[in-house]
């Protein structure tokens, strides 16, 4: 493992090619973050827990433990965005890596540019605080479900759902504007950011294991009804 010190956020980069790993790594130094390396999957869990980064970069082909399993472990201590990178052209990788909570993906080979861009974009998402008092919201309803938007919670028939943060910035979303229907590239625009650039079918991915988790039939769509054309929006009746 190592350390590039900078001061605009802290990115971790668990990559096992140490040559890939340092120069990724000295991009995001320019770039103001200060970079913790890891080169094993076991390191990187390691290194997520002592050195709490707001970034992780993580590779899915990794000795010791796979990306995928890294991420997993990730999800239950941090709330850390994750971008995944992936030398594999198999869509089902790229699903699995966000069914287990990962923000984002790369494919290899990427410019470390974008890269450097991908993790701008993420660290300008918002972080919501809870809040309270007079600026208080009230919880959103929709039948069984209750979006706690300031606490950021979410029950269903009384019972809590773990959603990562991407997942509930999505449902807070829409639980805020229940009568909007959001396309795929306003939900973009609006949880990732307007400079995101990708696949705008990661939301489709992100929707399905949001709606697997609320208990969500499509087919019924209790709670989140996709609109032919447009993309998706609340059930408010």
């Amino acid at each position: 493992m190592g350390r590039m010190t900078a001061s605009a956020g802290r990115v971790l980069v668990v990559e096992d090619e140490k040559d890939l790993a340092a120069m990724v790594g000295s991009y995001l130094q320019r770039a103001g973050y200060a970079v913790d390396l890891a080169f094993t999957g076991p390191d990187g869990v390691e290194a997520a827990r002592s050195a709490e980064p707001d970034v992780v970069v993580l590779d899915l082909g990794l000795p010791g433990l796979d990306g995928i399993e890294v991420c997993r472990q990730l999800r239950t201590f941090t709330d850390c965005y994750v971008l995944m990178l992936t030398a594999r052209t198999d869509e089902i990788d790229k699903i699995v890596g966000l069914s287990v909570g990962a923000d984002d993906y790369i494919t290899k080979p990427f410019s470390p540019r974008e890269l450097v861009a991908r993790v701008q974009v993420v660290l300008r998402r918002p972080r919501r605080p809870v809040v309270s008092g007079d600026d208080a919201q009230p919880p959103r309803v929709f039948g069984d479900l209750k979006v706690d938007l300031d606490g950021r919670q979410v029950r269903v028939a009384g019972h809590p759902v773990e959603l990562t943060r991407t997942e509930f910035d999505i449902l807070a979303l829409l639980a805020s504007s229940p009568k909007v229907a959001f396309s795929r590239r306003r939900i973009l625009d609006e949880v990732w950011d307007p400079g995101w650039v990708g696949d705008e079918h990661v939301v489709d991915v992100h929707m399905a294991h949001l709606r697997r988790k609320l208990g969500d039939d499509p087919a019924e769509a209790a709670y989140i009804t996709t609109v032919r054309g447009v993309g998706y929006r609340m059930v408010t009746s």
